[in-house]
């Protein structure tokens, strides 16, 4: 590997951590403002029960959602990243085909001679 290779690769391995820690700082600014919201609503409704439930399950479904959006987006992207890195590899790297498998050539049974 040259050092062009090894300085690029760095380069992409801090921008992939770069954009994990902020996507990830993200959800979580996100989910807390959920978390505010909600529980500025349920202060300001005086025990209205019905609403609560409401929108404790409103705020739920779009912490999870957005939660589980996140992780499974990242997960497709390291995916995609391992196959194109093989991908690269296999180019880089010469082919070796393995020999053929030669079935052993059969003798026919001797003949009587009567």
């Amino acid at each position: 590997m040259s050092q062009d290779q090894v300085v690029a690769m760095t380069a992409g391995t801090q921008l992939e951590k770069t954009r994990a820690r902020y996507g990830l700082l993200a959800v979580v600014v996100s989910n807390l403002a959920i978390v505010v919201v909600a529980v500025v609503g349920v202060w300001r409704l005086d025990g209205d029960k019905s609403v609560i439930v409401g929108i404790l399950t409103a705020a739920f479904t779009a912490m999870s959602s957005m939660t589980t959006a996140y992780l499974g987006i990242k997960a497709i992207s390291n995916t995609a990243k391992s196959l194109a890195q093989g991908a690269a590899a296999a180019s880089a790297s010469p082919l070796t085909v393995p020999p053929a498998a030669v079935p052993p050539v059969s003798v026919p049974p001797a003949q009587r001679s009567n």
